[in-house]
């Protein structure tokens, strides 16, 4: 998964998903709900996502993956910043996408987790 628009369809796959470009031209930041869930350096070569993530669990893919490292302009201890260079396999990055993207809607209300469909 290391092509734009496959990665954007599948971000924008996700139940809510939108695609915004608050911080200029070079980042999209893909929202559920107004809430960050994934942000694509999308000129970067290769490309690089950004993606919430359980601190241990960025611990363990950071020391796993030479690719992950801790978010970049992010909290660094709930964020990591994957380039995706192939070095990961395509089924690890999906999981990432939808475990940032579970971590979310998580936080969200009730009754924005009843718009989404998920309870």
């Amino acid at each position: 998964m290391n092509e734009l628009e496959p990665l954007r369809d599948y971000l924008l796959a996700k139940p809510g998903s939108t695609e915004e470009r608050p911080f200029g031209p070079d980042a999209l930041v893909f929202k559920v709900m107004g809430k960050m869930f994934a942000l694509v350096a999308w000129q970067a070569q290769p490309l690089t996502i950004s993606l919430k993530c359980d601190p241990h669990l960025a611990e363990m893919l950071r020391t796993t993956y030479g690719a992950v490292r801790p978010g970049y302009h992010l909290n660094k201890r709930h964020w990591n910043t994957v380039t995706l260079d192939d070095s990961i396999p395509s089924e690890e990055i999906r999981e990432m996408i939808d475990n940032s993207y579970a971590l979310v809607v998580k936080r969200l209300k009730r009754a924005d987790r009843e718009k989404l469909g998920i309870i």
